[in-house]
């Protein structure tokens, strides 16, 4: 609590005052003290009230109320099972505080997701920290008391739950999923339950989620993350783009994927959460977290390749569109665009005259013959010249000679 409330102090006197003040009032009682003396706070029920009503943001909810439960035959207040993974919880968030990852009312605890069937998942710690780059995000903290297929079971439900229509969803959009099985990929996320609960995660799939693991050894951890990287990969594996460009494409399709990474308690306390201590399931190396939730090779890559695919299949389709262009047979040049179209073109194709010849060429017939066919008209239009009368002549010399005698 002190590590969460007040990061930057050397010592935790001032908590402790303000946690004392707090429980003189029936706010906060302690719920256990741990071997090493730290001690675990917790809300009163009236406490919870008080906080419902004066530190609620709008839209974040408290977390679930810590109810005491008493041993029924000595009645003994029972904290077992809530101790060591309450701390390990409460340290996490404080880690992640720490690094300016989420403020102190950007985080939750118990926060829980109901299924289709009923069953509800509940998160150990959800965080917000837009600022850092982290809108929401999803924290498992595992002591290593669950088996690792349990942790894939927990991963699975969380993909489900991403997969959920709300209730009122459109009656189209309900008919759409239960018509074939996968049908729920086609409707955005913006119509789907987990943005009506979540804000957009500025990246592409679903919510995060986070495996910090606690008190255990690497090998452990190791072993751990290989069963949810094999077990699991139907959830948080990316897939192939469908599309025309295959060969082209070698960005992933995250879209319907749960980003998961992982971590240690001991690596976010010794090195800080905003240093590189996160592996994204699929990835080798660690990265920071916004690096380990961003997809370098997602949506942005498959936009980039698709452009300089689709301009590369246009190039290749104009060269060979233009070695199919054809030549004219009696000057030798290309056939334009207009050209080749008209003589191709079925209503056009009737006019074209020689379709061996280009434009030009075939405009030089078109002139030749209205020049021929012009001349014929100007002919036939001409009055013939009448014929010289022969038979005048004659008489006209006749009296002429009998006039002179």
């Amino acid at each position: 609590m002190w590590k969460l409330t007040r990061p930057d102090n050397q010592h935790d006197k001032l908590t402790r005052d303000n946690l004392l003040d707090l429980q003189d009032h029936h706010l906060v009682r302690i719920e256990l003290v741990r071997e090493d003396q730290r001690q675990v706070w917790v809300l009163t029920k009236r406490g919870h009230g008080e906080a419902k009503k004066l530190l609620e943001p709008k839209g974040i909810r408290v977390s679930a109320l810590r109810e005491e439960k008493y041993d029924p035959d000595t009645g003994e207040l029972l904290g077992a099972g809530y101790d060591d993974h309450a701390a390990a919880v409460t340290s996490t968030a404080a880690e992640l505080h720490r690094a300016g990852i989420g403020h102190r009312l950007g985080f939750q605890t118990e926060i829980g997701h109901r299924l289709a069937d009923g069953y509800v998942q509940r998160a150990d710690l959800v965080v917000r920290a837009p600022a850092a780059g982290v809108p929401v995000m999803l924290l498992e903290i595992d002591r290593r008391t669950e088996d690792a297929h349990d942790l894939v079971t927990k991963l699975r439900r969380y993909w489900e739950w991403g997969r959920l229509l709300p209730k009122d969803a459109a009656k189209l959009t309900v008919d759409l999923v239960r018509s074939r099985p996968g049908a729920i990929e086609d409707v955005d996320h913006d119509k789907r339950l987990w943005r009506r609960v979540y804000p957009p995660t500025g990246r592409e799939g679903l919510v995060p989620v986070a495996f910090v693991f606690a008190d255990t050894t690497e090998a452990k951890v190791d072993n751990t993350v290989a069963v949810l990287e094999e077990a699991g990969r139907r959830y948080w594996a990316p897939r192939r783009y469908e599309t025309f460009y295959q060969e082209a494409i070698t960005a992933k399709d995250y879209s319907q994927a749960v980003p998961v990474v992982v971590t240690t308690l001991e690596q976010l306390t010794e090195h800080g959460a905003d240093a590189a201590v996160w592996r994204r399931l699929g990835r080798k190396d660690e990265q920071t977290l916004t690096d380990a939730l961003d997809n370098p090779d997602g949506d942005a890559l498959y936009r980039r390749q698709y452009a300089r695919a689709e301009a590369e299949d246009e190039r290749r389709r104009a060269a060979e569109r233009e070695a199919r262009r054809p030549v004219c047979k009696r000057c030798g040049r290309k056939f334009t665009d207009e050209r080749w179209e008209e003589i191709t073109v079925h209503r056009t194709a009737v006019r074209a005259g020689d379709k061996s010849v280009c434009g030009p060429c075939h405009a030089d017939d078109v002139a030749r013959k209205e020049a021929a066919a012009e001349a014929a008209r100007l002919q036939a239009a001409t009055p013939p010249e009448p014929e010289p009368e022969h038979d005048q002549e004659p008489g006209k010399l006749r009296g002429l000679f009998r006039r002179r005698g």
